[in-house]
């Protein structure tokens, strides 16, 4: 759990919210879905037709074990096709899509398929690669169950202390889930203080913030150095500057 920032005295300050906002957290249960691929073109075709929860759980699972001093992985896919299937290239061109510049899964899904599909018309004889039993592709899917948190925020300073104090699959659902879930290109943080605290500056920052580059903590802290930089900046309740 991250310290609270100092100076955070008074979380009565600045506008208050119309709709305050209710923190939620997720937890991820994996499913099997018996999809499974042994070459290259059988795994392009089951990205097409797998459900979303699929390509969710194979490009966004790692973010709930990435430790800071170990690189981020590549998605499930990279791995596979470099180092199972013995396709470097691939798996380098798969690793290089940025997961970031994707706002839905759909667009996530038409990327990775249309660069596997774009590899195999470059190289033919890899279509005719095939893994050895057990070490095929597994397609699962992650399942989400939502609940609310005790955590409600109507001013900056209240929203501050209670992103401070949620456990970490908060921050993980607000920034990933919710967003990919309903496809759109910012977080739940950055929308919420745009349209109901009018700190448009401050939430495109936190929606222009690449979140897939930090674990989780780091991420956290990040957000509230950035929350707390912009309560420096707003007069105290009596109308004086700090």
């Amino acid at each position: 759990m991250a310290a609270v920032p100092a100076g955070v005295t008074q979380p009565s300050l600045g506008r208050k919210a119309a709709a305050a906002f209710r923190f939620y957290t997720s937890f991820v249960l994996q499913e099997a879905t018996g999809l499974r691929a042994a070459t290259l073109p059988q795994l392009a075709a089951l990205i097409r037709k797998a459900p979303a929860a699929c390509i969710y759980h194979h490009t966004h699972s790692f973010l709930l074990s990435h430790q800071p001093l170990t690189p981020g992985p590549a998605n499930d896919f990279a791995y596979w096709a470099g180092e199972i299937l013995g396709e470097e290239p691939l798996g380098e061109l798969l690793a290089s899509i940025d997961t970031f510049e994707h706002s839905t899964l759909e667009s996530l899904r038409e990327a990775l398929a249309g660069t596997m599909e774009g590899y195999l018309a470059q190289h033919p004889t890899a279509r005719l690669k095939f893994v050895s039993e057990g070490e095929e592709f597994f397609l699962i899917k992650s399942v989400h169950v939502v609940l609310p948190t005790a955590y409600e925020a109507s001013t900056l300073a209240e929203f501050m202390q209670a992103l401070s104090q949620v456990g970490i699959l908060s921050v993980y659902f607000h920034v990933f889930v919710a967003t990919l879930r309903v496809g759109r290109r910012s977080n739940d943080f950055a929308l919420w203080l745009a349209e109901q605290l009018g700190l448009n500056e401050l939430g495109e920052r936190i929606a222009t913030l690449d979140p897939y580059g930090h674990p989780l903590e780091t991420l956290r802290s990040l957000l509230l150095s950035l929350l707390q930089r912009e309560l420096a900046r707003q007069p105290t309740a009596h109308g004086d500057p700090r």
